[in-house]
């Protein structure tokens, strides 16, 4: 396996001598890592390896695996829709908790500022595959997500549900319904014809990059292991950013919203800019649960920010085991993709 992170090192090197013009590849690590994510026979230890294989002593430094009592709360006494409350990590007995803490302790150790840069320039020119958003939708039902064990029900089933309970709620907003229907669309990033990617590079809570992690993010001591909490760049509390800045200036962990919010955009999506800011952050949730954050906002941000938490109550940890009728639901939300998408085929 040694030998392999090596291959893996050497041909990052030679694929990856100039960098491009904004530098993404510049870095040993991230090239290294980018190599990793290639090379299926490489687990996601090795990927942690080969980031910190610039630096003999961040290599020699052990990923944290231990619990602790100091990880971020949920908002455990907020309901949903379903008058359900929100999972506590911090509970060592919560069902599913140890993949789920395997797969934070991937993220917060290997979502560094330079590999988002590196994930958004891979994916930015749209060339993976063309499909439609219902191919999407239905093409979910093969993807499974390690950071949610809340049910064993196929992803559409949560996506007509948080829509059709949204529709309920605000019957008049159909942008709404629609937006509940394809928030996790990016998550096709997890689907075999795309790779896979790794599910700490697709799902999970994000968090902004090239600044200090907020200490309130679930999991939040794996951040120990991350090269950025040890550069001088990134990890005070603004690192490369400015005060108010606004979030469409700064970079996220990246993931399923991220690359949705940039498949909307690419293909001319109509939709309005609070449903784009409710796919593109709905995964934020140390901002629309403890207000974290708050520094970078600017007052676009807080006029959105409403909508967002309107959303979270319809969103994640918030699912029924109660199937849809799915045929019976497909023509309606069929009449809101023509009326938002123009095309019928979109470029992924």
């Amino acid at each position: 396996m040694a030998r392999a992170v090596e291959q893996a090192v050497e041909r990052s090197s030679a694929e990856a001598v100039q960098p491009s013009k904004q530098g993404l590849f510049g870095l040993p690590g991230v090239a290294k890592l980018a190599a990793c994510l290639e090379d299926a026979s490489l687990n996601d230890d090795d990927c942690i390896k080969a980031q910190h294989a610039g630096d003999p002593a961040a290599a020699k430094r052990r990923v944290l695996r231990e619990s602790s009592a100091d990880l971020a709360r949920r908002a455990a006494k907020m309901g949903n829709q379903y008058g359900a409350s929100y999972r506590d990590y911090s509970d060592p007995a919560q069902v599913g908790r140890d993949s789920v803490e395997e797969n934070y302790r991937l993220n917060h150790t290997l979502q560094a500022y330079d590999f988002v840069c590196a994930m958004e320039q891979r994916f930015g020119a749209m060339d993976c595959t063309e499909m439609s958003v219902w191919e999407a939708i239905e093409l979910l039902n093969e993807v499974v997500d390690d950071s949610d064990p809340d049910t064993a029900l196929p992803q559409i089933e949560h996506l007509l549900q948080t829509a059709e309970a949204i529709r309920k709620a605000y019957p008049k907003e159909d942008w709404f319904h629609l937006t509940g229907l394809i928030h996790d669309l990016g998550k096709v990033l997890a689907h075999p014809c795309f790779g896979p990617q790794p599910q700490w590079a697709v799902v999970g809570d994000t968090h902004p990059v090239g600044c200090a992690p907020d200490p309130r993010i679930v999991f939040s001591q794996h951040f120990a292991a991350n090269p950025d909490s040890h550069d001088a760049r990134y990890n005070t509390q603004f690192g490369v950013y400015a005060p108010s800045c606004g979030l469409k200036n700064v970079k996220m962990s990246w993931g399923h919203d991220e690359y949705f919010y940039r498949v909307m955009e690419a293909n001319g999506c109509t939709l309005p800019a609070e449903a784009k800011f409710i796919i593109r952050y709905h995964s934020f949730y140390p901002l629309h649960t403890h207000n974290a954050y708050d520094y970078l906002l600017d007052d676009e941000d807080r006029r959105m920010i409403p909508w967002l938490k309107r959303f979270q109550r319809f969103d994640l940890y918030s699912k029924s085991e109660e199937a849809m009728n799915v045929k019976e639901l497909k023509q309606y939300y069929m009449a809101l993709i023509h009326k938002y998408f123009p095309n019928p085929t979109l470029k992924w």
